[in-house]
């Protein structure tokens, strides 16, 4: 939900800042694609964020801290309300059911170039078991994939076997939807039934991102997700020109790499 850290410091706002912005880009790009191609969509079919977190209902004879901590405190709430994010330091990228990349590394130039960052991460596919355009992967990565989304789901269905379908991403996202409303709601008879989490933000009709409904600064952790006050480390405007130019460099030199390793 928030990079480590204290999420309510000026150094992850600054950096969910700069998510929301990274965001915003991304969903106003398919935006306008949607409608240049006159199509039936939303943005969330092409593009969707989640996040992980876990909440479970109080049981009898569970273990109990000896002492109680300190009242009004983000450590008081998260035990009352028994909901925490989980969080995974590990990277990982599954491509098309084909390719795998998972380590320690970041997922950017960076950590992956070699000669920099100390990092580890490999890289993994099948010969036998590409995709093709009669027949998707079905090798070991493909039930790798299937197996985390029911760790993370807690559900097997028949539409996860094609993940770039329409209706398996509005099928995740439903799922997903109704694990975080399970998250954030004041009551809780049952432990959460899935792990994976619609990341907590709403988009608007100017393609704009904002908190999601159901989440208020009184529930635990304090948290601005969207970190709209900031005003000093970025620039004003999600549109600056030096932002959008080095994002976009960024992106063309991604394609390319992805060109030259097919």
């Amino acid at each position: 939900m928030w990079p480590e850290g204290i999420p309510e410091s000026a150094s992850v706002q600054a950096i969910l800042d700069w998510q929301r912005r990274t965001m915003e880009m991304m969903y106003a790009d398919i935006a306008q694609a949607i409608r240049a191609n006159g199509l039936q969509a939303e943005p969330k079919d092409y593009l969707s964020f989640f996040c992980l977190g876990n909440r479970e209902v109080r049981t009898s004879g569970e273990y109990k801290p000896e002492e109680r901590p300190n009242p009004d405190t983000d450590y008081e709430r998260a035990q009352q309300a028994r909901r925490f994010m989980i969080y995974v330091h590990a990277k990982m990228m599954i491509v098309d059911d084909e390719y795998i990349i998972i380590g320690s590394a970041n997922i950017n130039q960076r950590s992956m170039d070699g000669g920099r960052d100390s990092e580890i991460a490999m890289g993994a596919y099948q010969p036998d078991y590409l995709m093709t355009t009669k027949q998707p992967a079905k090798g070991q990565i493909h039930g790798f994939r299937l197996a985390l989304w029911f760790e993370h789901l807690q559900r097997l269905d028949d539409d996860f076997l094609l993940p770039q379908s329409r209706e398996c991403v509005r099928k995740v996202n439903q799922i997903a939807e109704r694990n975080w409303n399970l998250y954030v709601s004041d009551m809780l008879y049952n432990d959460l039934p899935g792990h994976l989490l619609s990341y907590p933000m709403k988009i608007n009709g100017m393609v704009s991102l904002q908190i999601c409904q159901g989440w208020s600064s009184s529930q635990t952790p304090r948290l601005a997700f969207v970190a709209p006050s900031l005003t000093t480390f970025p620039p004003s405007s999600p549109h600056d020109p030096l932002c959008y130019t080095s994002l976009l460099s960024l992106c063309l030199k991604l394609r390319a790499d992805t060109d030259v390793c097919k």
